[in-house]
């Protein structure tokens, strides 16, 4: 068993971050996650760059280093694994939350191993630091469980002249479609807007809409997924009901916290944003002694928090707990959180 100050559920830059910021201030943590260390991160696509510059990932004061001006997935992996060993944190890996009990100051959460053993840890506090893209958007169609749909983008290589169907209209979207279009597959893009999204990056939008106008990608405006089969997607376009060839699809429709788990803690979810109940100074929800921090308090809204601001959130709820003063320095205003049900004010891709 094993016994904590601060409990972090999640061990991605934020939970990291918490983590280091309750040892600075003499408390001991213990971070916990499902997957590995920065699981989010470790399945992003392989070859992700991020949107940010090194400095603004960084955790813990200590600088991380890139070969190009933005660093690589590889890149924020190797640092956040560095900074963790430097630090000396207690990080507990494959290990699934699977009940929490008790109350502020007295927590025991129980986990469970692959193998299915049975771990117990003790906390005074818990802070959920889960992110977001462990769950996507399903559309909830026919087909969509078979093994030739996917949510998720790793590279390209495997699609080498093969039928390939992108689904959605911003960056992870865009990003694929190139990406395929450059390593030989024939790939076709829809999208239920009238146009890509204005959130695209600006390097990336007129390139991928260079390849729309050229005829190079194919895409398909205005228009919804009916169906999948083994060898196609079936999909309705203004024109009417068209069948596109697919020996694969990657449906990149977006991902959202873990809302189920959140409210089995007894948080209170906005039912429309589903944002946390949160006190935006010490980040505490309506269950005392239980915290959140990162994407998982901007709800539905996953843009809104990123590791450039979430990585914040630890020395906030910290200061907080200690009773110094935080400036919020990088903190958006009211950083996505409700409080007392009342709207207030991800992923660094």
């Amino acid at each position: 068993m094993t016994i904590c100050d601060l409990l972090c559920i999640g061990a991605g830059p934020t939970g990291l971050a918490c983590a280091i910021e309750a040892q600075r201030a003499g408390m001991r943590s213990l971070v916990i996650d499902k997957g590995t260390l920065c699981n989010s991160l470790y399945h992003y696509p392989q070859n992700m760059t991020f949107f940010t510059t090194p400095e603004l990932l960084e955790i813990g004061d200590l600088p991380m280093v890139s070969v190009r001006e933005k660093p690589t997935r590889v890149e924020a992996l190797k640092y956040y694994r560095k900074t963790a060993e430097f630090y000396g944190l207690e990080v507990r890996m494959f290990e699934r939350v699977t009940t929490v009990h008790g109350h502020n100051g007295a927590f025991e959460v129980v986990t469970k191993s692959p193998d299915g053993a049975e771990n117990v840890h003790r906390a005074k506090r818990i802070i959920i630091a889960t992110g977001y893209y462990d769950l996507p958007n399903y559309l909830e169609l026919p087909g969509e469980s078979l093994p030739n749909v996917a949510h998720y983008y790793t590279d390209p290589f495997e699609y080498w002249r093969r039928e390939v169907v992108v689904i959605g209209g911003k960056n992870s979207a865009a990003i694929a479609a190139l990406e395929l279009y450059r390593n030989g597959a024939n790939v076709t893009l829809v999208h239920r807007g009238a146009v890509l999204n204005s959130s695209i990056k600006y390097w990336i939008k007129p390139d991928i809409e260079n390849r729309i106008k050229a005829g190079q990608i194919p895409a398909l405006m205005n228009t919804r997924v009916k169906e999948f089969t083994r060898d196609a997607v079936i999909v309705v376009t203004p024109e009417g009901e068209k069948r596109l060839p697919a020996q694969h699809t990657f449906a990149l429709t977006g991902y959202h916290p873990d809302y189920r788990f959140i409210e089995s803690l007894g948080v209170h979810l906005d039912p429309l944003t589903r944002k946390p109940a949160l006190n935006l100074q010490s980040f505490e929800s309506n269950v005392p002694g239980i915290h959140l921090a990162g994407v998982v308090i901007g709800g539905r809204d996953t843009g809104e928090i990123f590791i450039e601001n979430g990585r914040f959130h630890g020395k906030m709820i910290i200061d907080a707990l200690t009773g110094k003063s935080s400036n919020g320095a990088g903190i958006p205003h009211a950083t996505g959180a409700i409080m007392g049900g009342t709207p207030g004010s991800g992923n660094a891709r």
